[in-house]
């Protein structure tokens, strides 16, 4: 099982993923809102709490140029349904939406990663290759908990 991309081919502005899961919504709700599990298949959090509003910071591993440090801020959030937030790093001013969708088969999450410009095409790469890898490393943690 792997994340699936389905970003149009021309689109540069918005990335968008579906994950298919056999978990119900809880138990994704909680990899997407738990810091321990977040540090698991996405970056470890300072101050993450799933309250809109609430600002915190993801830690990546430094490169040239970048401290590693990404900005966020919950914009929107309703438990078990959706968790929406800013990702800032430097000029680059996005947000990313995690929708659960419950079936009769598990959760089907959606990831849509909105906002970069048209002049951000290897930012947009960079996330896109990204989500690709945190997904999978998602649906690893997921699928199989310890």
């Amino acid at each position: 099982m792997k994340p699936i991309d389905t970003t149009p081919p021309a689109q540069t502005h918005t990335l968008a993923f579906e994950v298919h899961l056999s978990q119900p919504p809880e138990m994704v709700w909680r990899a997407l809102t738990d810091p321990e599990l977040l540090a698991e298949w996405l970056l470890p959090s300072a101050g993450f709490a799933p309250e809109p509003g609430r600002s915190f910071t993801l830690q990546a591993p430094p490169q040239p140029g970048w401290d590693g440090k990404v900005s966020c801020r919950v914009v929107d959030m309703e438990p078990l349904r959706r968790l929406s937030y800013t990702w800032v790093v430097g000029d680059l001013d996005t947000v990313v939406t995690f929708t659960l969708e419950p079936g009769s088969s598990g959760t089907v999450l959606t990831i849509v990663h909105s906002g970069f410009k048209p002049e951000q095409k290897h930012n947009f790469g960079g996330a896109r290759y990204g989500w690709r890898m945190m997904g999978q490393r998602l649906i690893d943690l997921i699928q199989n908990p310890e």
